[in-house]
């Protein structure tokens, strides 16, 4: 078997690792046994990085990968992954936190589930097909050793065989430019929806199942400044979407990110602290929305439920605008920002479909 530990003592090494007074992780003291189907189980782990672990059931035993990645959906493109330690029959159906300070430390839970067949296996290769319940692990894979020798054994990585479930998904772009709004006046009226005008830096953010890339508006990379807010790459995990919005902080806050060296996120979040506020959904899981109307893309953004220590999501107000106007004034609100409930998405252009209210009185601005 050509990813096992040995026959005698298949979970040594699991055992070695986990203090099983610690962790409520199974000890796996019950013998595994092979039934009529050979069963799998996908974990999103969020441990010291965001992985998913793909285990295969075996001769008693979970043949284990992690994949940093995840699954590969696209055929073109390979995933690493990490050949670990064997892991019990019981981890199939194993969910929950496992203690700071353990091995593994972090939350797991069950991405997806069900039944695979083996087509091939030999030494550095098996050809797998999984048959998840869920809907989200499908497909033909192939897990291929790429180095050679003991030191080397950890070395694999991952390739899809047969075309996307979905064969019309794609990549996202590298930057999407943001649409802006036109300066104008409120207008009255229930297919319009309002937000208030948030002050600070808008940035287009790329979310690639756990990997975040952050761009200003002129698209420069500015992920390294914001180290704290690409954390929430683990709240969405195996989502790939591109978000607008704005990072919104004191000025000197989002200064202070620009100068010298970038800093660590606990650092940036205590001496710096900015929040990423979402207010609109361009792209998701292989597919543009920017075609959709306002309201549909605002839907499939609150699905997301951002809401993180760097993250959040704007509010918006659906209806007449001259009745907020007056509200917002009295609460010190600069300005609204009015949206078309049916208005596409149009990237880099200037819109009538948005309008910008300027709320300042001349001997404020």
């Amino acid at each position: 078997m050509p990813v096992t530990m040995s026959e005698s003592k298949p979970l040594a090494e699991y055992r070695r690792k986990r203090d099983f007074e610690a962790t409520p992780e199974p000890t796996g003291d019950e013998p595994g046994t092979d039934g009529e189907e050979r069963r799998f189980v996908v974990h999103q782990h969020d441990a010291t990085r965001l992985h998913w672990d793909l285990r295969l059931e075996s001769d008693g035993v979970l043949w284990s990968f992690a994949l940093p990645r995840g699954l590969p959906w696209d055929p073109k493109r390979n995933n690493l992954a990490v050949h670990t330690e064997d892991h019990p029959v019981e981890y199939l159906d194993f969910e929950g936190d496992i203690p700071s300070g353990t091995y593994g430390a972090g939350h797991m839970f069950i991405w997806d589930d069900g039944h695979y067949d083996l087509e091939e296996e030999e030494d550095g290769k098996l050809v797998v097909v999984l048959h998840g319940d869920r809907g989200r692990a499908e497909g033909r894979y192939a897990l291929f050793r790429t180095g050679k020798g003991p030191a080397n054994e950890r070395d694999w990585m991952i390739h899809r065989m047969d075309p996307p479930v979905d064969p019309d998904r794609r990549w996202p772009p590298e930057f999407v430019e943001p649409m802006v709004a036109t300066p104008g006046e409120p207008v009255s009226g229930d297919d319009w929806a309002w937000e208030v005008r948030l002050s600070g830096l808008r940035v287009m953010t790329t979310l690639l199942a756990g990997m975040v890339r952050v761009h200003d508006a002129k698209g420069n990379d500015i992920s390294d400044r914001f180290a704290d807010v690409r954390r929430i790459g683990r709240a969405t995990g195996s989502v790939e979407a591109v978000l607008d919005g704005m990072l919104v902080g004191e000025p000197d806050h989002l200064a202070k990110r620009f100068k010298n060296r970038p800093m660590p996120a606990s650092r940036a979040a205590t001496s710096a602290p900015v929040t990423l506020v979402a207010f609109d959904l361009v792209w998701l899981d292989g597919h543009p929305r920017w075609e959709l109307p306002w309201d549909q893309r605002r839907s499939d953004l609150e699905a997301l439920e951002l809401d993180g220590p760097a993250w959040s999501m704007s509010t918006a107000h659906r209806g007449d605008g001259l009745a907020l106007v007056e509200a917002a004034g009295q609460h010190g609100v600069e300005g609204l920002v009015g949206k078309r409930l049916d208005s596409p998405y149009r990237p880099g252009a200037t819109s009538r479909d948005w309008i910008d209210v300027d709320l300042r009185t001349p001997e404020s601005s």
